[in-house]
């Protein structure tokens, strides 16, 4: 089953298509955000692993220290994305490439490799149910949120102390956003559209840098939401997403 992925490098990396967007037109302009971040990240040891085909097969894994995420630890690896959707499911390809990962994972001569989850299946995470298969552990958790691990020396990674915070002196509608999803430039110009269209205050921060992510104020997978100055989650964010956010009990 090996010879049917590939690795994305510098070389290749901008005529191979990105498996997440990879019909929807409206996405396009994120691809290209994303290939230009995949680029700087790749000397980094970032990894990004596909099937060899038109599908959404992947998975993305990247040394800890460099992971734009508010998450710490000494010799890791941390899986971004593991997406296997539409009829590519059921094949394997989910444990052909988290295997893939944990292998070069003690190649590398980590100490483990970890993963953001939902504590119940949530959008745009992986699935937990799914890695607990594989020996990972939760080590930490914040609100609806849990860090697991794959340990091979019983060290553990952690979230930051900025990130259990969950909170922000704004009453703004505010959103943390990153480069690395493709699916981000289209979300923030329909949430701009729907706030200024109905005089909702809105504040978008970019996490365009390591230093950043690391010290942010919640968990981070790409993309945080605020209202009220209260942590609403890393679901990313569509004119329908947004109306569901503002119109939930308590907002």
């Amino acid at each position: 089953m090996s010879n049917q992925f590939i690795n994305l490098t510098t070389d290749n990396v901008a005529q191979e298509h990105l498996c997440c967007a990879i019909t929807d037109k409206k996405h396009q302009s994120g691809v290209a955000v994303k290939r230009a971040w995949l680029a700087e990240r790749f000397p980094e040891g970032h990894t990004f692993r596909k099937l060899d085909a038109k599908g959404k097969v992947f998975i993305e894994y990247a040394p800890l220290e460099k992971a734009w995420v508010p998450v710490t630890g000494e010799n890791y690896l941390y899986i971004h994305c593991l997406w296997v959707s539409g009829s590519f499911k059921g094949q394997g390809h989910g444990q052909a490439l988290l295997e893939y990962s944990i292998a070069d994972t003690k190649a590398r001569g980590r100490s483990g490799i970890c993963v953001l989850c939902g504590k119940k299946k949530t959008p745009f995470l992986s699935d937990k149910k799914f890695l607990l298969n594989f020996g990972f552990e939760p080590v930490d958790s914040i609100g609806d949120y849990e860090l697991l691990a794959l340990s091979f020396d019983g060290s553990r990674p952690s979230f930051t102390e900025a990130a259990r915070q969950q909170r922000i002196d704004d009453e703004r509608l505010t959103i943390f956003y990153g480069k690395q999803c493709p699916y981000i430039p289209n979300c923030l110009e329909q949430v701009q559209t729907y706030c200024t269209d109905n005089a909702i205050p809105l504040q978008l921060i970019p996490v365009d840098s390591l230093e950043k992510a690391k010290n942010l104020p919640c968990v981070f997978n790409n993309w945080a939401t605020f209202y009220k100055g209260r942590f609403a989650g890393v679901h990313l964010l569509n004119e329908g997403y947004l109306k569901k956010l503002l119109d939930e009990p308590g907002n």
